[in-house]
């Protein structure tokens, strides 16, 4: 059985890629990271870390892992956009799967390394206006 190709053209299937990973990439975020599911995720967290059956103990640490998150919410976005990459069926889901997990998690980590850079800034003008501030 040879699989066929998507009668879609690859500029439009890779533009739908890349749009698709960003609502992906800000759910996966939101929930791993922000303080609106803090309580939620440290709840998650405390349970992941009890002894108990494994299952158990791996399905609350996907709630702390932004990249383990990223491929329930990748499945769950795939279910409703009915998105494949390249090919037609099982195999055009299962890639479009994997890129836009890849894809979504490195614009993940671009974001998260921007706020890094925001934060030492804000740090390193603090220090600048504490220094300007005591020299007076």
């Amino acid at each position: 059985m040879t699989p066929f190709p998507l009668d879609v053209p690859l500029m439009h299937q890779a533009a739908v890629l890349l749009l698709l990973a960003i609502p992906i990439a800000c759910m996966s975020w939101t929930v791993t990271h922000e303080e609106v599911f803090r309580e939620p995720r440290e709840f998650c967290k405390d349970q992941s870390q009890k002894p108990g059956f494994l299952a158990r103990r791996k399905f609350f640490y996907l709630f702390t892992c932004e990249y383990c998150f990223s491929h329930y919410v990748t499945a769950l976005v795939l279910f409703f956009a009915r998105y494949q990459l390249l090919y037609a069926g099982w195999r055009g889901y299962v890639l479009a799967e994997f890129a836009l997990v890849y894809t979504a998690n490195m614009y993940m980590s671009l974001y998260n390394r921007l706020k890094l850079d925001i934060k030492h800034e804000n740090v390193a003008i603090a220090v600048e206006q504490q220094q300007v501030g005591g020299s007076k």
